[in-house]
């Protein structure tokens, strides 16, 4: 008898044989070559499942065992008579046949799964993973900590000051790396007095999108993203300002900069003018800042500007306690011990703040001694690329970044091959490439008198970075080839050390960023040279 074959089945053969002939002929395109087999095998995968036996041929032999592709994939599924099928139409179409991947299939399988591993090994080459710190053993309170709780806001305040006075010595500790800090035992036993005490009002007042739309993006996103994590946050805010230890004031002056400055008119007073109503604004509708004259007020500022939009209000200016990223100490404005030197830090990306950090290159891949780009204003750049650039193969020292340069190696990758990133001052003392060059763990060299280092009354900065004079620019390379390779070693070190204390994440951790410069205007509520608040004189 002559067996028919079904059109599909010609259809297959016809398909298969122009295949080979196009083989035969011209280059072999596998993925098309992939593509078609992965059809025709799910085909003939359908031909010989029982419940689609409309598509098989007339005559089919019947088989038990089991059939292999490649000699290693397994069908397992049975052939049957048109007879049995008929019969055992009603059992079978309860039942799914078990049927895995053919060869093709198999091999999409296994470039998927390889792109999903380029994916995860892109992102975690694109994002600092940081992984969960073991949970810390629970912190038993102590009868006094317990009766410190219930105290009013002044009385906890005077005891939490006490308390670090006396703190017990800290050795190795499993949390925190000793050589970072000027004292350790100090540090750990006022941060653990901040979890248990602290207590933060923010004023509800102010319209946006000055006032609560932090500013996430760009070299000024330190104020928006603690504005940010502040204002979520549940462990230190209270809606109940007697309670509270702190008033926090949530204007960011970037925005304030974008709605009211005029371009162009180069006068910044209407800022000032602006937050000296806000000011007085508060004082007449809350007795918050009349009671204190603005000392236990704090505001978070890290545009330049920052410092000159407190000029209108005296009080502000002189009492209030002021995060700036621009913590000059020749202006006037800033005051070491009561003002905190806020860190500027450059975010690219606010959804993905890790993003781009960590993953330095190690000492050995490190050729460059000294590596600065950027826009050449202020009156320290101009110095150093007089003295350094096109000068010497050891310091790469540039304007903004040359394209003919940037094309060969960028600017991150410069930092990530420079064992010293210069950080000297722009227009202002402050600049971003410090904290940049601690995210590619490049030892920070800062260029900027009268500048307060951020988290100076903890951190011991030359541990992690090189401090020089404006003056000894001439002399910048004598300076650090002068540095021996084991003490730039440990600072090296060091500065991987401190990342974690310069980090933005959106879920705040222990020790980050958002607690170290909280802590630090806690820590300078603690030691202003009055223990009480009523020693302020009102101004008149």
């Amino acid at each position: 008898m002559v067996n028919i074959k079904s059109p599909l089945r010609l259809f297959i053969e016809d398909s298969v044989k122009e295949l080979i002939r196009g083989f035969r002929r011209q280059r072999i395109k596998w993925r098309n070559a992939f593509l078609l087999g992965s059809i025709m095998t799910t085909i003939v995968v359908l031909l010989h499942t029982p419940t689609f036996s409309v598509f098989s041929d007339e005559e089919e032999t019947e088989s038990s065992s089991p059939i292999y592709l490649n000699g290693s994939l397994h069908l397992n599924i049975h052939i049957v008579s048109s007879e049995a099928k008929v019969e055992n139409f009603h059992t079978l179409r309860t039942r799914t046949p078990i049927v895995q991947l053919n060869a093709s299939e198999a091999s999409e399988a296994v470039i998927s799964r390889k792109r999903r591993k380029r994916k995860k090994r892109k992102k975690t080459k694109d994002d600092l993973i940081l992984t969960d710190p073991p949970p810390a053993p629970r912190h038993v309170l102590s009868s006094s900590e317990r009766r410190a709780l219930s105290l009013p806001p002044k009385k906890a305040l005077t005891y939490a000051k006490l308390e670090i006075q006396r703190a017990p010595e800290v050795i190795n500790d499993t949390d925190l790396f000793a050589p970072l800090f000027r004292n350790l035992s100090v540090f750990k036993r006022s941060y653990e007095l901040m979890e248990l005490i602290l207590k933060v009002y923010i004023y509800p007042d102010g319209d946006k999108p000055i006032f609560h739309e932090p500013h996430l993006n760009g070299i000024y996103a330190s104020e928006g993203w603690f504005m940010k994590l502040m204002e979520s946050n549940t462990q230190f805010v209270t809606k109940n300002p007697e309670k509270a230890h702190l008033f926090y004031m949530p204007y960011s002056v970037k925005q304030l900069q974008k709605s009211i400055f005029v371009p162009g008119s180069h006068n910044i007073k209407p800022l000032s003018i602006f937050l000296r109503d806000y000011v007085n604004m508060l004082s007449i509708k809350y007795p918050f800042w009349n009671r204190t004259h603005g000392s236990d007020h704090f505001l978070v500022a890290c545009h330049d500007w920052g410092p000159y939009t407190v000029n209108e209000h005296p009080e502000l200016k002189r009492n209030a306690i002021k995060a700036l990223c621009n913590a000059d100490l020749s202006d006037g404005i800033f005051v070491p011990g009561k003002d905190v030197s806020l860190p500027e830090t450059s975010i690219r990306n606010a959804g993905r703040p890790l993003r781009n950090i960590g993953n330095g290159n190690r000492v050995s891949q490190r050729p460059i001694l000294a590596f600065f780009a950027g826009n050449l204003h202020g009156r320290v750049r101009p110095k150093l690329l007089k003295h350094w650039r096109n000068k010497d193969e050891d310091m790469k020292i540039y304007g903004p970044l040359p394209h003919n340069v940037a094309r060969k190696m960028t600017y991150v990758q410069h930092m990530k091959s420079s064992k010293y990133c210069l950080c000297p001052m722009g227009y202002e003392v402050n600049s971003p490439r410090i904290v940049e060059a601690i995210y590619y763990e490049c030892v920070p060299v800062v260029i900027a008198d009268n500048f307060m280092l951020p988290f100076s009354d903890v951190l011991d900065w030359s541990a992690f970075s090189v401090v020089v004079p404006e003056k000894d620019i001439p002399r910048l390379k004598e300076i650090l080839l002068e540095i021996p390779m084991r003490r730039y070693l440990k600072m090296q070190s060091n500065v991987k050390m401190v990342q974690r204390h310069f980090l933005w994440s959106p879920k705040p951790r222990k020790y980050d960023v958002f607690h170290m410069i909280l802590h630090s205007i806690w820590f300078n509520l603690l030691n202003q040279n009055q223990t009480s608040f009523d020693d302020h004189i009102p101004d008149s």
